[in-house]
């Protein structure tokens, strides 16, 4: 959560500084400056998921070498799950923080003829990005620790998809409906490299 933080601020530095260095009246550069804030923003909080990788192998390396049986007591599957959670729910609790700024009254959403689903579908946006970052996590680790730069090339093209979606709204089916549908493969892929199959998927559904 600590290095998804430092990653805004840092994003939130550039955008703050290019702004005001630019036009303010000229909504197309405004526009551009808003989509590149963006995409750089997905980029460096990919960088800072490496970055917490890299730490988290030096920690590991410092268990298993203060340890008696040669072992770390926590797998890197599991620090992935844990730092894909973290970064999940702060980004949501981030995004949360900033729609109920928003709504503060008094006022009718929709009044003058915009979507009244907006704060709803902002809900379901927040939500699917904290699975998302989780199945990320697991995901990203899984690619860095086997080098497998694809997957890591994957998660990165799916976070930039994903954020650059949210600009097809108001029209929102163009955001969440591509976004649920990343998330369904992310989970996926996600229980996969984890070591689940359809055979144990099928033993939990049925309780056996």
């Amino acid at each position: 959560a600590f290095f998804w933080l430092v990653s805004l601020l840092l994003s939130s530095l550039i955008w703050f500084v290019a702004v005001k260095a630019s036009d303010p009246r000229d909504e197309k550069l405004q526009k551009g400056l808003l989509i590149f804030g963006v995409m750089f923003s997905v980029l460096l909080q990919e960088a800072f998921r490496f970055l917490y990788y890299k730490l988290l192998r030096k920690a590991i390396e410092g268990l298993v070498a203060l340890s008696e049986d040669g072992c770390s007591p926590i797998s890197i599957q599991q620090m992935a799950y844990v730092a894909g959670g973290g970064v999940g729910v702060m980004s949501g609790a981030f995004s949360m923080i900033n729609l109920l700024a928003d709504a503060l009254g008094p006022g009718t959403v929709g009044i003058h003829g915009d979507s009244q689903l907006y704060f709803l579908t902002s809900a379901f946006m927040t939500m699917v990005l904290i699975f998302l970052h989780t199945f990320w996590g697991i995901l990203f680790f899984h690619g860095c620790e086997h080098r497998r730069w694809w997957e890591i090339t994957a998660v990165v093209v799916m976070h930039l998809a994903v954020s650059g979606s949210t600009f097809f709204n108001p029209l929102y089916v163009g955001s969440l409906v591509p976004s649920y549908l990343l998330m369904a493969i992310a989970a996926a892929w996600a229980y996969l490299l984890s070591g689940g199959s359809v055979q144990n998927l099928r033993r939990f559904l049925l309780c056996e």
